[in-house]
Parts: C-alpha cells; sequence; structure tokens
C-alpha cells in the first residue's frame, strides 16, 4: 500500500494548510493520505489554547472533503507524550505501508536531521516538500540541505511545485476577531472557531 502523511499542529487550519493539501493528492498518487493533528509537537515551545479533539475537528472540516483518499488519523493524539514522526511512521510500516510520502514545509525540511531519529525518517519515507515561502535566502539552503541528507543518508527527495500562500495558524489566532480572517481559512472551520470561541483569549 502507497500512503501519505500530512502531519500537524493544524491550530487552525488554513488555506496553506488546503492548499498544501490539494497539490500533495494531486501530485502523488497515493492508495491514502494520512491527515494527522499531532498531540506535542517537539519542535514547538507554545501549548495551545484548544484541546486536541477540536483541532482533530477543524481538521475534518478544512480536510475531508478534498478527497475521498483522506482518512483523519487520531494515532498522535492518543499516544502519550511527544508526538515523533519516526513512530507514527513504525506504526503505518508496521499496519503494511510498503511506500510513505511524508509532506512538509520547507522550514521543516531544512531540520530534518535535528528530529528525533531522523535517519530512520530517511530510511523509511520519500520526504515531499512544498514551499511555504517566496524568501530567495531559502533558495540555496534547500539546496545545500538536499545534496546533504541525499549524500549522508540516501534520503528520497521531492519538491512539489505550488502556488506559495504565505500565512500561518498564529496569523489566524492573533486575529481572530478580524472579520477579514474567514477569507483565510475553510468557512466550515471559521464557523466552528466562532461556535467553540477559540483562540478568543489568545
Amino acid at each position: 500500500m502507497k500512503i501519505g502523511i500530512y502531519g500537524g499542529t493544524f491550530d487552525p487550519p488554513h488555506n496553506g494548510h488546503v492548499n498544501a493539501c490539494k497539490s500533495f493528492v494531486n501530485a502523488i498518487q497515493m492508495d491514502k493520505l494520512y491527515v494527522i493533528p499531532t498531540s506535542i509537537p517537539p519542535h514547538k515551545q507554545r501549548e495551545s489554547s484548544v484541546s486536541g479533539d477540536d483541532r482533530y475537528e477543524m481538521a475534518r472540516l478544512a480536510f475531508s472533503e478534498i478527497s475521498d483518499k483522506i482518512e483523519l488519523s487520531r494515532i498522535e493524539l492518543e499516544r502519550s507524550g511527544k508526538s515523533y514522526t519516526a513512530d507514527t511512521l513504525r506504526y503505518f510500516k508496521a499496519q503494511g505501508a510498503k511506500e510513505i510520502f511524508l509532506l512538509c514545509g520547507t522550514d521543516m525540511l531544512v531540520t530534518l536531521d535535528e528530529w528525533y531519529d531522523f535517519e530512520y525518517i530517511f530510511r523509511s519515507a520519500t520526504i515531499v516538500y512544498i514551499r511555504r515561502e517566496s524568501d530567495q535566502y531559502y533558495d540555496s539552503l534547500i539546496q545545500t540541505k538536499i545534496q546533504e541528507f541525499r549524500a549522508l543518508y540516501g534520503a528520497k527527495i521531492l519538491e512539489i511545485v505550488a502556488d506559495v500562500i504565505e500565512l500561518s495558524s498564529s496569523d489566524i489566532r492573533n486575529g481572530i476577531d478580524d472579520p477579514k480572517i474567514k477569507e483565510l481559512i475553510p468557512i466550515s472551520v471559521y464557523e466552528f472557531i466562532m461556535e467553540r470561541g477559540l483562540y478568543k483569549n489568545d
């Protein structure tokens, strides 16, 4: 079975996430794409004011209608402790996945060698990245890191060319009271946030 993995805090999911997900599905002919909200991301210090259940529901609203190949997974929310990508890959390998494609942004790509058990990640998955910024500073850095990862670890890395949407979840959280925010996130997610009163005290 050929699967894709798209993980993130999705706190909340926005149009940049949705665009990346659509591009991933269109570019890689996979049997299933698992969207996986993280529990405690090792690389982020901020503790969310929103529950894992609410983030899962927002991800379901944002991604589930993109393709019938998409399935939301609670694996990392139900795992105790920090959410390590290597452990998630081990889980899907044990479930019979023969080929795994791992989607990440360029900010994550260039720091992959700092992740927990990163050599296993390189052995177990093809890294698929999408540019999250138009900053030319990243151009040479990305190519340098890709060459390094391929030479040292035999990494398999692919780029998906997609429209860059420079947007972050913190932009959404910080401006949640601005009516224009609804243009930056799926309307179903916006309505859920308003209904639940999320991010009001962030």
